[in-house]
């Protein structure tokens, strides 16, 4: 049986994220169990769900290798790479795949995946969709069913993964959510799916937010600022930094170049804000009709913690985590 062990959080960034997610660390504490050599992160409120498994993979104990530059080690360090990358060897990722399976009790199940293009299309899995291992999965970044024996697969390395299961028809989906999915509120789109195909309620719901990067360390331009005030009256409480007059296009340093006394050629920085993912994929699920206490988010930045996690943000060449969920 896999062990748990209880590790350190994030370091609190000078965002105000940082401290929020410490509050909800504190109020869900999630285990990181050690099973065939892996740790991988469990969400305490999918775990009492004896009828599912799920679990988040983290960064250590594969067979890749990557430079670790951004860890302050020297040299390559071993890593649990689990997607297809340019710096990686095809069957290094298989082989970490098939570990990361057998560690979570999944390898005699069907593993499924998509092609993420950040969007906000989720897809039913069928006798149609292809396993993990396709070279032409389906382009979406969502997953659902109520068909056993099926795992369904998110990557991520900076961007939310989202966990959902409906704890009375016993039905399933698992999200990418980046900042383009999270302002079309692919999260939301996804409940709808399983409401209109399960009769799923929202208020049987229960929804894990896993470790992506935080507000601290995810700064963000106007353009974002802008398409998230377009589509949410609230969107101020997820931003810190000078998100209203961004939003407005009022903050732009370089529209008078002669005002900054800059030489040419050398115009200042665009002006940037922090946004919390988190927060803004909680509200968007709990206007969506799940209720706040059956969503926990696991309080992990990507960012802060390369020793668990890849970080595409801090890194650039680095690998992918999956979040994974199934019905037994």
């Amino acid at each position: 049986m896999p062990t748990s062990t209880k590790v350190k959080r994030a370091a609190p960034g000078k965002g105000r994220s940082s401290k929020r997610q410490s509050r909800n660390a504190k109020n869900t504490p999630w285990n990181l169990p050690r099973a065939k050599g892996l740790q991988v992160l469990q969400s305490p409120n999918l775990s009492r769900l004896d009828w599912l498994i799920h679990d988040f993979s983290t960064r250590p104990g594969g067979i890749s290798e990557v430079q670790a530059v951004a860890t302050g080690r020297k040299g390559a360090e071993k890593v649990l790479n689990l997607g297809f990358t340019e710096w990686d060897a095809r069957e290094h990722v298989l082989a970490n795949r098939e570990k990361f399976f057998r560690a979570i009790g999944a390898s005699k199940m069907r593993p499924i995946t998509v092609r993420q293009i950040h969007s906000d299309l989720a897809c039913g899995v069928s006798s149609s969709v292809q396993s993990a291992t396709s070279d032409e999965p389906p382009k979406a970044d969502a997953l659902f069913t109520r068909q056993p024996g099926v795992l369904l697969i998110v990557q991520t390395a900076d961007c939310v993964p989202i966990l959902l299961a409906d704890t009375r028809r016993r039905a399933i989906a698992a999200i990418h959510s980046g900042w383009r999915g999270t302002v079309q509120r692919i999260a939301q789109k996804t409940l709808g799916r399983m409401q209109m195909e399960f009769g799923t309620r929202p208020g049987d719901v229960v929804a894990a937010i896993g470790p992506c990067i935080a507000q601290s360390c995810y700064e963000v331009g106007s353009d974002v600022a802008k398409q998230f005030h377009a589509q949410f009256a609230n969107a101020r409480e997820w931003f810190d930094g000078p998100f209203d007059a961004l939003a407005s296009g009022e903050n732009d340093p370089n529209w008078l170049p002669w005002l900054t006394m800059r030489p040419p050629g050398h115009p200042p920085p665009p002006p940037t804000v922090q946004l919390d993912l988190v927060a803004a994929n909680r509200a968007i699920l709990v206007d969506a009709g799940i209720p706040a206490a059956n969503i926990s988010a696991s309080g992990f930045c990507t960012a802060c913690r390369l020793d668990l996690f890849f970080s595409y943000r801090r890194e650039r060449t680095t690998g992918r985590m999956m979040a994974a969920i199934a019905i037994r």
